[in-house]
């Protein structure tokens, strides 16, 4: 990874005291050297769902902002805080494409960096497999332009933003 952007690079000042004495403590912290805070660089949660037609063709998105912008994704996003993993995803999916998720079968979950006004983010990315009610009004809002069923292939995979939705795409829908 290029470390041009990670956090310890990038943030300077502590945010407890704002101090400029904001440096590297180990690999996963910063700690000031005048009030003593450590700041622990932990990951933010995020979800996708993998979202299949009766072809078995997969459901994919067209991003709409950077990162990525322009490239496919599954459909998903950030966990906010105090929300669960299933409650953030059936908000996104109903955010971004109008539809409602029905079931949600848990896969696993993919390690991501997600780099972001110059800094960045460590993710955790969980995955779900899900049904929806229906597919005949699929309509991309909030941070998509387009939604596609797409048969998952190598060529489709290079068109993707995000290394942890390829490696998605590669275990689960190959």
């Amino acid at each position: 990874m290029d470390r041009t952007f990670h956090p310890q690079n990038v943030l300077q000042y502590c945010p407890r005291c704002g101090c400029g004495h904001f440096e590297p403590y180990g690999e996963k912290a910063s700690k000031c050297h005048d009030c003593g805070f450590v700041f622990y660089y932990n990951a933010a949660t995020a979800v996708a769902a993998i979202i299949k037609d009766s072809q078995n063709r997969v459901l994919l998105t067209r991003r709409a902002f950077e990162p990525g912008k322009g490239k496919l994704d599954l459909p998903g996003g950030f966990v906010d805080p105090l929300e669960s993993a299933e409650t953030a995803l059936e908000r996104e999916i109903k955010e971004e494409l109008e539809l409602e998720i029905v079931t949600k079968s848990y896969k696993g979950s993919f390690p991501n960096t997600y780099l972001y006004g110059g800094v960045v983010y460590f993710t955790c990315d969980l995955v779900y497999e899900c049904t929806v009610v229906e597919y005949d009004h699929i309509a991309a809002n909030d941070d998509v332009t387009s939604a596609q069923f797409y048969t998952i292939t190598e060529d489709v995979i290079e068109q993707v933003g995000g290394q942890s939705i390829k490696n998605i795409l590669r275990t689960f829908c190959m």
